[in-house]
This record gives structure tokens, C-alpha cells and sequence, in this order.
């Protein structure tokens, strides 16, 4: 008893001097080293970009030959024919229900994904969907799926930097500042274009090309190139001719490529968000078995036509030697065009940098021979065509064009290229502006329920908002509910306005005029899920202005607004009614002041 109470008068500490000692005597080495890394946190922050660099480089080759080998088991020399059929089938089908139970963010391509996690989600990526990701991405790609590894490599890369940042307990700011870091890191070693990389992360992922990061990315990109180079060689993504301008008519040549790119690249827009759309509209517990629809198809074809099957990168580089026939080219323009869209709207996991690639070659490359057959002491070889084709549908697809033509111009490292380039891209990027206003990540995002922010709802966020007056959501009808029954239950409600779930999801919300209505039109035993066409509804996000929700309030006729997530449009914050927006103006609900 005295050497203790011995001990504890020695550990008395001094006045004034009590807290700082106590605080580090229980304080654990780790805490103690996340102080000194917030401390030194631009430092960290540097390093950190070297460190994200290496480890996005080295995911990528291993995702390439993780890929690669995966895929010549699946196919081995002289397989049977069965297996262009079996694998793509069997392979969407587990690699479906793996992302409906498992992996439910690691669908589709992951650019939208980046940029709602930089802009919706505090940067916030988790290392399930970094595994997720990569795992379902290279099994599905090996399968013979026709998409790509780049986007899935984008968010990869951001994922390792978001969990690295928060691992190390940086703050949410830092975070969101090393999402195009990763990005970047992640593109640069899958196209083998380090600058097109930076460019890339800026342009389309942070939508600023003077954002504050750009050292770091330029770092990061530098760094992952450095590794892909030291593990895989100086091999370029594609085996590129040497440009050569023939004659000045080869500029108008160019100038009709772009406009054909950009239509192709309005139909691919087009027919991927329209099959995705009916999809997305199926109810959520069928959406496992969705990817095998994609996979069928593919199969199919590939049974007729095995050049339909993977990414096919290897076709790419046979347009740009010249040496494809033409009849094969626009078959396969076709077929892909098809094979490609249904695989990503089904659910299969996979980008559409890849495939725009890939048509952008089969079009140019045709384009380019026919032009050549007609004009051969006029035109270059067919090959240049396929290159300009490559960089006018990833701007028509992609609309990023400022990226295509760097990315171009690494590939070929010929100055000469730029300028057939840059025609076919403003002829390309013109066209699918036109007929297509929004860009195919943002539609995508809409349609996954992510709705970012624009600069101007940014500049009204110190205002009044929804934020404010919102309050916990009424009771909600099931999708699966009768209207007669719905009916009855409105009846007996004071509310005149009901929101409609599925599983736990919004799917729209119904006044009693629609429920009468349908109710007059003889549809007394259709499900509530059934009134609803489209997968938009009337909703407000907590940091809209309040004037916001009045107008969409008058326009959708309801006196109630679900408040819903801007990372994911159909998870349900709250609500605000009619009453509470006049209230918080000092009018009560008859108007009056």
C-alpha cells in the first residue's frame, strides 16, 4: 500500500503542466502519429502523392496481367466454340450476383463514382469497392465482355488514395484533394500517357484546370508511368503508323470523319442510356441477374463473329497497321456498338474508354480505306484515319477533348497529328453537343441517382435551405401496394401526398389526384411501381434553397418533397412540406402573414 501510494505521488504531475503529459502518456504510438502527420500535413501530403503513384501504378499491371492471364485460361488456343458462349454468359451471371450482393458500388464504369465520392461523399471511397472493383472488373473483362479496364482503374486509384488519406487521418478537405490525385496516378499507367492523365484528372474528374492539386497529380502521374515502365517495359498501348499529310483535300476528309464520330458517338450515348434506363426500372431484387443479359448477347455474337468478344485492343492495332478488311471493320461497328452498350447497361462492370477507342478506330479505319480505294495519290493510309477516329469518338463519347488530342499525341509523339485531330475532335465534339446536351458520366450519375452540385447551387449554399425546415419523413407507401389500397389509406390520412419506396429505395412520389385518376382508368389492382415511368422524381437535396422546393412544388403539384442524398438520389433524408416553407417565410398555410 505505501509503494503504491509512493508511486502515485511521483506521478503527481506539476501545475500548469498537468494536461500535455497526461494526454501523451495515454495517447497510443498511432494517435501520436497521425498528430505529427496532421501536423506536417502538406508534407504528408507530397509524399502521400508519391506513395498513391506507386501503389496505383502497381495495381494496374496487376490488373493487366491479372487480366490477361485470367483471360487466356478462359480461351486457350483452339478452344471450342461452346466457350465464346459459355464464359461470357457464366461469367456476367456470377460476376452479377456478386455485385448485387457484395459489391454494389463497383458497377459500371467508375468515373461518375470518382466524381460523386470527390463532390457527394467527403471523398469517401471504401476498400470493399477498391476489391470489389478490381476483382469483378478483371473476372467480367477476362470473360470476353466487351468493356474496359480504364475507368475501373480511376476509381481503383482514387479508392487507394481516399482510404490511405483517411488511414491516416487527414482531414475530409485533404481527402477530396487526393481523389484526381489517384485518378490521375490510375490513368496515367493504364493508357501509358502520363500528361493526357493530368489533363484528364482536371478536366473531367475535377472540372477545373487551375485547381490547387496540380503539382500532386502531376506528381502521382509521373510516378505510376515510372512503375508501369519499370514491370511491363516500354511498351505503348498501341502500335501507332507515322502520320504523314498527303494533301490539304485530306483535311476535309478528316472534317467528315468528326461528323461521323459525333453521330456514333450520339447513338452509343443514346442507346446506352436508354437500355440502362429500362433496366435501372426493373425492381432492385431482380438486378442480379441483369449483367447475363449483356453477357448472352455477347456470347452470341462472339459464337458468329469471335472478334466481338473482350475489348479488343489487339483489332485496334490491326486498323491502325491497315491491314483489316473493310467489310470486317463496319461489321464490327456494329456489332459492338450493340455488344458494348447492352453489357454496361445490364450492370456488367467495365468503362466505355476502351470501346469509344475501339469504335473510333473501326470507323476511321473504314472511312480511312474507302477515302484511300477513291483518293490513293491524295489520302494517307488507312491506319492514320483509325488513329484521328480514336481520338474523335473518345471526345464525342467521353467530351473530354482537350485529353483526346494529348492523348493522341503521346501515343503517335508526332506533332504532325494534331491538327487532323483537332478537326475531327471540334467536328465530333460539335455534333454530339448538339444532339446529345448531356455528357454520358453526368447522364449516368442522374440515372445512379448522384447529383452533384453546379456552381451556382454552391454560391447559394450560405443562403436559406432545405436543410433548415426539413423534418423526419412521414410514413411512406410500398411499391408493391395496390392503387385501391393506397387509395384507401390516402383517404384516411391527412397528408394529400405520399412517397413511394421499394425495398427501403425511393421511387417516386404520388398525390391523390394521380391515385383517382388511376383509379378512373381502371386500374385498381396495378402496383404503385407500375404509375411510374421514369426514374427521375420531384425531390429536393438539404443544401437546395428554399425558394427551390416551392417551385418544384407548384410544378409537380404536391405539398410535400422527399429530402434525398445527392451521392444517391433514392436514400430518402427527410422531407418538407408546403407548411413548413411558408412557415419559415413567417406566412402560415392560408397565406397570411
Amino acid at each position: 500500500m505505501e509503494n503504491n501510494l509512493s508511486n502515485d505521488q511521483h506521478m503527481t504531475p506539476k501545475p500548469g503542466r498537468e494536461t500535455e503529459p497526461d494526454m501523451r502518456s495515454q495517447a497510443s504510438p498511432w494517435s501520436r502519429v497521425q498528430s505529427l502527420l496532421q501536423y506536417r500535413e502538406e508534407q504528408v501530403f507530397l509524399v502521400l502523392s508519391l506513395v498513391i503513384g506507386a501503389l496505383a501504378g502497381l495495381t494496374v499491371v496487376a490488373f493487366i496481367v491479372l487480366t490477361e492471364r485470367l483471360g487466356m485460361r478462359l480461351y486457350p488456343v483452339g478452344s471450342p466454340a461452346w466457350r465464346r458462349i459459355a464464359m461470357p454468359v457464366g461469367g456476367s451471371l456470377v460476376m452479377g450476383y456478386l455485385l448485387y450482393r457484395y459489391f454494389p458500388d463497383a458497377r459500371g464504369s467508375g468515373v461518375p463514382q470518382t466524381k460523386a465520392a470527390l463532390y457527394a461523399r467527403d471523398g469517401n471511397i471504401s476498400l470493399r469497392t477498391i476489391l470489389g472493383k478490381f476483382g469483378c472488373t478483371a473476372a467480367t473483362l477476362a470473360s470476353g465482355i466487351p468493356l474496359g479496364r480504364e475507368g475501373p482503374s480511376v476509381q481503383v486509384g482514387a479508392g487507394i488514395a481516399s482510404v490511405l488519406g483517411r488511414w491516416l487521418g487527414l482531414r475530409p478537405e485533404k481527402v477530396k484533394a487526393l481523389i484526381p490525385v489517384g485518378a490521375a496516378a490510375a490513368i496515367a499507367a493504364a493508357f501509358n500517357t502520363p500528361m493526357a492523365a493530368v489533363l484528364f484528372a482536371l478536366e473531367e474528374v475535377v472540372g477545373d484546370l487551375h485547381a490547387p492539386v496540380l503539382g500532386s497529380v502531376v506528381l502521382a502521374s509521373a510516378t505510376s508511368w515510372a512503375v508501369l515502365r519499370l514491370l511491363l517495359g516500354n511498351n505503348p498501348l498501341f502500335h501507332v503508323p507515322q502520320y504523314e499529310l498527303v494533301h490539304p483535300l485530306e483535311f476535309g476528309i478528316y472534317a467528315v470523319l468528326g461528323v461521323a464520330g459525333g453521330f456514333l458517338s450520339v447513338a452509343f450515348t443514346r442507346l446506352l442510356l436508354g437500355m440502362r434506363k429500362r433496366f435501372l426500372l426493373l425492381p432492385r431484387s431482380t438486378r442480379w441477374w441483369h449483367p447475363v443479359v449483356g453477357g448472352l448477347m455477347v456470347g452470341l455474337m462472339g459464337w458468329c463473329v469471335p472478334q466481338v468478344l473482350g475489348v479488343g485492343y489487339s483489332y485496334v492495332g490491326l486498323a491502325l497497321d491497315g491491314t483489316m478488311a473493310l467489310k470486317l471493320m463496319v461489321l464490327l461497328i456494329v456489332l459492338k456498338l450493340f455488344a458494348i452498350t447492352t453489357s454496361y447497361a445490364s450492370g456488367n462492370a467495365g468503362g466505355i474508354f476502351g470501346p469509344s477507342l475501339f469504335l473510333g478506330a473501326m470507323l476511321g479505319g473504314a472511312i480511312g480505306t474507302v477515302a484511300h480505294q477513291w483518293l490513293p495519290t491524295y489520302t494517307a493510309a488507312p491506319g492514320a484515319y483509325a488513329l484521328v477516329g480514336m481520338g474523335a469518338l473518345f471526345a464525342g463519347i467521353v467530351r473530354a477533348p482537350m485529353t483526346s488530342v494529348l492523348m493522341i499525341f503521346e501515343m503517335t509523339r508526332d506533332y504532325t497529328v494534331i491538327v487532323p485531330l483537332m478537326i475531327a475532335n471540334l467536328a465530333s465534339l460539335f455534333i454530339s453537343t448538339r444532339f446529345q446536351k448531356e455528357p454520358i458520366y453526368e447522364a449516368l450519375a442522374h440515372q445512379d441517382g448522384i447529383h452533384l452540385p453546379s456552381h451556382k447551387t454552391r454560391e447559394e449554399l450560405g443562403r436559406r435551405t432545405v436543410k433548415q425546415i426539413m423534418r423526419s419523413a412521414p410514413e411512406t407507401l410500398p411499391s408493391q401496394l395496390s392503387v385501391q389500397y393506397a387509395s384507401e389509406r390516402m383517404r384516411a390520412s391527412k397528408l394529400h401526398s405520399w412517397i413511394v419506396e421499394d425495398e427501403g429505395s425511393i421511387v417516386g412520389v404520388l398525390n391523390k389526384a394521380s391515385l383517382e385518376r388511376a383509379l378512373s382508368e381502371g386500374k385498381a389492382e396495378e402496383k404503385l411501381m407500375n404509375l411510374f415511368d421514369s426514374l427521375e422524381f420531384p425531390h429536393v437535396h438539404p443544401d437546395h434553397p428554399l425558394h427551390l422546393a416551392l417551385e418544384r412544388m407548384s410544378k409537380s403539384h404536391l405539398d410535400i418533397l422527399p429530402v434525398v442524398n445527392r451521392a444517391d438520389i433514392h436514400r430518402l433524408e427527410g422531407a418538407v412540406t408546403l407548411r413548413d416553407v411558408l412557415a419559415s417565410y413567417g406566412v402560415d398555410s392560408t397565406g397570411s402573414a
